[in-house]
């Protein structure tokens, strides 16, 4: 026999047996696949259901306490924010306003003031200048009237302050010089004369010390 001939008929053998081996093994390896096939089906089924559980349900109080508080609806947009900085700026202007209108009330005030003083300053130089005029006659007239006392007899003159309002003869007595008042006082009523002493003594003191009210006239 050739040898190409014995070369077939080993490559034929081991074809063979190849199958043989292959034939052998086939139902060990289907009871395998077998026994791995219903492990996968429980992975893949735990897989569903975990993946088709509902979601927890959100907390109530988040969405209360983010709908409370300002800060957290500011960040909630840029809308929110606008509209507040618009209503601070709206209240700023307000305020803004409100100081302004108490400032020109102030100023007014003061302008009024300032106009009822210089009226007050006026009227004060006016009733001064009434008051030196008032003075200047009275102390004319009463000079007047002293040098007519003066010019009488004494005894003329206190017959005539006996009688008189006992105001007038203080005032006349008081002005004139003690020379000219002595022989009028002398002439008068001891009770005109003590009285008119007292009362020029008392019109000396301090207006708490003055003690008018006993006066016997």
């Amino acid at each position: 026999m050739r040898p190409i001939t014995f070369l077939l008929i080993g490559l034929a053998v081991a074809v063979i047996g190849k199958i043989g081996v292959t034939l052998a093994n086939e139902p060990q390896f289907a009871a395998k696949t077998q026994q791995q096939q219903p492990e996968q089906t429980m992975f893949v089924a735990a897989a569903s259901a975990a993946s088709s559980e509902p979601e927890p349900a959100p907390v109530p109080g988040a969405a209360t306490e983010a709908a409370a508080d300002p800060a957290m609806l500011c960040e909630g947009g840029p809308e929110e924010l606008l509209a507040s900085i618009r209503a601070e700026r709206e209240l700023l202007l307000a305020q803004k306003d409100r100081y302004a209108q108490r400032e020109a009330e102030l100023d007014l005030a003061r302008e009024t003031l300032e106009v009822e003083q210089q009226q007050l300053a006026d009227l004060k130089v006016e009733l001064e200048g009434l008051l030196e005029k008032v003075k200047a006659a009275h102390t004319s007239d009463v000079d007047r009237l002293v040098a007519l006392y003066r010019n009488m007899k004494p005894k003329d003159a206190a017959t005539i302050m006996n009688d008189l309002d006992i105001e007038v003869s203080v005032m006349v007595l008081g002005t004139m010089n003690e020379r000219d008042a002595a022989p009028i006082m002398a002439a008068l009523s001891p009770v005109r004369a003590r009285a008119i002493s007292q009362i020029i003594l008392e019109r000396s003191k301090l207006p708490g010390d003055q003690r008018l009210d006993d006066i016997r006239l």
